[in-house]
C-alpha cells in the first residue's frame, strides 16, 4: 500500500497503483553471489592456492513480482504504461522503508510473466532486473 515501496523516490502505489508481489522482500534480501576467488594451480605444489582475503560481490539477476491496479480499465492501462516506462528508463532505485535505508539500484531486463484480471483493472507482472553492484546500496 501507500508508503511501502519507493521507486526512484516516488511512492509506487500512489503513482502507479503498484505493490510488492509474492516473495518480493525475500528476493531483495537474498545475499548477492561473490566473484570467483583468485586461484593458482601449480604442478610443482600439492593442491592449489586460493586468495580468500579480497572478497568482492558479483552482479545479480533477480526476479521481482509487482501487482498493478487501476480504478477502471483506462486508469489501469495508463498506470501500467507509466510504470513500464519508469522501470525501463535506465538505472532504477528501489527502496522498501521497512527494510531500512538500503536503496537497490537495478535496471530492467525483461518481463518473465504477466497476468491480467478479466475486468482488466489488475495485473501481476514478474520482471527480471539486474543489480550491477550489490555493494552500492546507498
Amino acid at each position: 500500500m501507500s508508503g511501502d515501496l519507493l521507486i526512484n523516490g516516488k511512492d509506487a502505489f500512489d503513482e502507479w497503483g503498484v505493490n510488492m508481489g509474492d516473495s518480493f522482500l525475500n528476493t531483495l534480501l537474498t545475499p548477492p553471489p561473490v566473484k570467483e576467488y583468485c586461484e593458482n594451480k601449480s604442478r610443482l605444489e600439492d593442491g592449489k592456492k586460493v586468495l580468500l582475503g579480497n572478497k568482492k560481490d558479483d552482479e545479480r539477476d533477480i526476479s521481482l513480482t509487482f501487482t498493478i491496479q487501476g480504478e477502471n480499465q483506462s486508469d489501469y492501462i495508463s498506470k501500467y504504461k507509466a510504470f513500464m516506462k519508469e522501470m525501463s528508463s535506465g538505472l532504477v532505485s528501489i527502496n522498501v522503508p521497512i527494510l531500512g535505508g538500503d536503496v537497490y539500484h537495478v535496471y530492467y531486463k525483461n518481463a518473465t510473466s504477466y497476468a491480467m484480471s478479466l475486468d482488466r483493472t489488475f495485473s501481476n507482472i514478474v520482471m527480471k532486473v539486474c543489480e550491477p553492484n550489490p555493494s552500492n546500496r546507498s
